[in-house]
């Protein structure tokens, strides 16, 4: 394990649910999330076909660079779904300022980590 995944694990630690008892993706987005990593995956898989056909190096490496795309804008969304639930919950008095701020303080890490590896 990289040191830049356990980072990104430890940012992440606790954050399942807000004060309000609710998670922060709601049924249709995780839906829209899952379908989306469906999709990345089946690239993947296209990926590891065209590996064992032999197929050019350029055509896998634009392949990738597509994949590379699809899970930035995973991530991206991923991200506004965060802040607007850290929003949300700060706005409507269901989260004390301090855990809005540790919510925040923990994207922050997360995309700090995100942005070293780009």
């Amino acid at each position: 394990m990289s040191a830049s995944t356990t980072e990104t694990e430890d940012a992440l630690a606790g954050c399942a649910a807000d004060t309000c008892g609710s998670s922060y993706l709601t049924e249709s987005s995780q839906r829209a999330f899952l379908r989306q990593l469906a999709r990345i995956q089946g690239h993947v898989g296209a990926i590891g076909k065209m590996v064992e056909q032999r197929a050019c190096a350029d055509d896998i490496l634009l392949q990738v660079t597509a994949v590379k795309g699809a899970m930035s804008r995973f991530a991206a969304i991923l991200v506004e779904e965060e802040l607007k639930s850290c929003m949300s919950s700060f706005s409507s008095g269901c989260e004390q300022p301090d855990k809005s701020e540790e919510r925040l303080d923990r994207l922050t890490r997360v995309l700090a980590t995100i942005l070293k590896q780009t």
